[in-house]
């Protein structure tokens, strides 16, 4: 049996009444975070689909434009435990993990628990930090438990990092490795609001308020972390027809002799796009995937899995340039 057969043959029916109930907790989520984050709802949806489908999330963006509080309205709308790290060039492995502590009184090793056991983990500025730093932080994304003086501990689920990046060009960054870049399920770009998103949010910030930060006081606390534990497992269940997840291979395959990409994707980028089209596709309202869903994640999914020539870029063309030429030329499955 081969890949698609495999995918397509284990999906299972959802009723369509927890079908709808899905899609309710996710939209009235969505309205929770609009609350406190104005605009940037492409953003929003980007990092929800990301949570739905057990993933974690690489954010680009320069300071300022509501990250944090966007991590913080997400935790509060499923009562979830919220942590920030914030990343320096002497950050160390142990101030993200924990460490055990010897207790005079009692003449034995405690351990003290870091910051990343929690639900939501907001590392910020994740790129100014030393590598050993970086490596100990995408190992836990990955594997999910932490080992302390040889002692393994597992994290609460759900369990879902978002890295910010500041871009590149910017002072005193180091480029996370490319093997590393692969753990994170999408790369999302924030930018910008737009006019009337920014008046918007002066009219709130400057409101009868002191200081000049949004907050997420008016987000109210919807359902449990459980419940996005059930949720999670109702988007792996979601229809995905052969002829789709074929599409989503070719997309994939494709990027490894495109003109202008120097690096393609890997299987694990096949693997994503399908996991973030299926939460895509319940947040839709639907139980099985379709090709536009294929090609809404594809970007975000595939944006950090590839790396461009130095031709392209000499042209002035970016990963999201060449990733849309690549969507338009390959022929998409009828739906």
């Amino acid at each position: 049996m081969n890949e698609q057969t495999e995918v397509a043959s284990t999906a299972v029916t959802i009723p369509a009444e927890k079908l709808q109930q899905a899609v309710d907790i996710v939209r009235r989520m969505r309205e929770e975070i609009r609350r406190a984050l104005i605009g940037q709802q492409a953003v929003v949806d980007q990092v929800l689909a990301t949570l739905l489908a057990g993933g974690h999330v690489l954010i680009e963006g320069v300071p300022g434009l509501g990250k944090t509080l966007l991590v913080k309205a997400l935790a509060k709308t499923f009562a979830g435990e919220f942590t920030r790290i914030q990343f320096t060039p002497d950050l160390m492995p142990a101030d993200v993990m924990g460490h055990s502590i010897f207790d005079m009184r009692n003449q034995t090793f405690t351990v003290r628990k870091g910051p990343v056991f929690t639900h939501l983990l907001l590392a910020d500025e994740i790129n100014r930090a030393p590598a050993k730093t970086q490596s100990s932080l995408l190992e836990v994304m990955q594997e999910r438990q932490v080992t302390i003086e040889g002692e393994t501990h597992s994290l609460s689920a759900p369990f879902m990092v978002l890295a910010t990046q500041n871009p590149l060009e910017n002072e005193g960054t180091y480029p996370l490795p490319e093997a590393q870049l692969d753990r994170f399920l999408v790369k999302v770009r924030i930018d910008y609001p737009s006019e009337a998103e920014e008046l918007a949010m002066l009219a709130l910030v400057t409101g009868n308020r002191i200081g000049d930060g949004l907050d997420v006081q008016p987000v109210a606390s919807l359902i449990k972390p459980e419940t996005v534990v059930a949720l999670q497992q109702l988007v792996a269940r979601i229809r995905v027809d052969e002829a789709v997840a074929n599409y989503a291979v070719r997309l994939v395959r494709a990027t490894r002799d495109w003109p202008g990409i120097a690096i393609g994707a890997g299987p694990r980028g096949t693997i994503a796009l399908v996991r973030v089209a299926r939460a895509m596709a319940l947040m839709a309202g639907r139980d099985f995937i379709t090709p536009d869903d294929i090609k809404s994640a594809c970007l975000p999914v595939l944006r950090h899995r590839i790396a461009i020539s130095p031709e392209s870029e000499l042209d002035g063309l970016n990963t999201d340039h060449l990733l849309q030429a690549l969507i338009e030329h390959i022929a998409a499955p009828r739906a």
